[in-house]
């Protein structure tokens, strides 16, 4: 077995057993705090401190001016970062297609005072139409169609339909100074998805790396094809 197969296969069975053993612990609401913001996080909800995403995210964020730009988050789970860059100045609008999250953001955002929009949405589908500065999306990327509001939080579909639907609706949203934001790890299939991107007329530029605990994050920003 080479090297490649060994390290997939590894990091296979610690999903195979991490996401029973998060799932259990996160089948009751629990509470995390970032900075001055607090979240409640449902049960069936990503919650954002158990794993690095959003973490790494929320740090990439810190260093952009976001006083007057408008951001949309989809995907957004408990809304923590739609909170963040909502305090930081931000128009903010957080979509998700789980009713359970939709109804967690709303209860985060009026706990917080954030003036935040909250959409119940499939991807753009509901979204307002306007010209967003920044889109930020913490995608679901393990292969497998998913069977129940909680799991659109991790999976993207047996043939990535997750992300064919995201680059066939970017570009009604993708303007020449719109910023589009995407973090993976290296357990998601990135050449596949780099692929499916290039279908749709997107290069995905990397722009950060961190490795942290044998997985390597990466954060991406999506640019048109088109406007190169």
């Amino acid at each position: 077995m080479n090297v490649k197969k060994k390290k997939s296969l590894i990091k296979s069975l610690a999903f195979r057993i991490l996401y029973p053993v998060s799932e259990k612990y996160l089948s009751k609401e629990r509470s995390y705090r970032y900075n001055d913001i607090t979240v409640t996080v449902f049960p069936g909800v990503f919650h954002p401190g158990f794993y690095f995403s959003t973490k790494l995210l929320l740090k990439y964020l810190e260093g952009i001016d976001l006083s007057g730009k408008y951001i949309l988050e989809l995907g957004a789970g408990s809304g923590l970062i739609s909170i963040y860059t909502s305090k930081r100045g931000g128009f903010v609008t957080a979509s998700d297609i789980s009713l359970t999250a939709f109804y967690n953001i709303e209860k985060n955002m009026k706990m917080n005072d954030a003036n935040v929009e909250v959409v119940h949405s499939d991807l753009f589908e509901q979204v307002p139409q306007i010209r967003y500065d920044y889109i930020i999306i913490n995608p679901p990327y393990y292969k497998k169609t998913p069977t129940s509001q909680k799991e659109f939080a991790w999976f993207g579909g047996d043939d990535f339909q997750y992300f064919r639907k995201l680059f066939s609706q970017l570009g009604n949203f993708y303007f020449e100074n719109t910023n589009v934001i995407m973090i993976l790890s290296d357990e998601a299939e990135i050449e596949m998805i780099k692929s499916i991107a290039t279908e749709y007329r997107f290069l995905m530029e990397e722009i950060f790396q961190k490795k942290i605990w044998g997985e390597v994050h990466f954060i991406f920003k999506i640019k048109s094809m088109l406007n190169n």
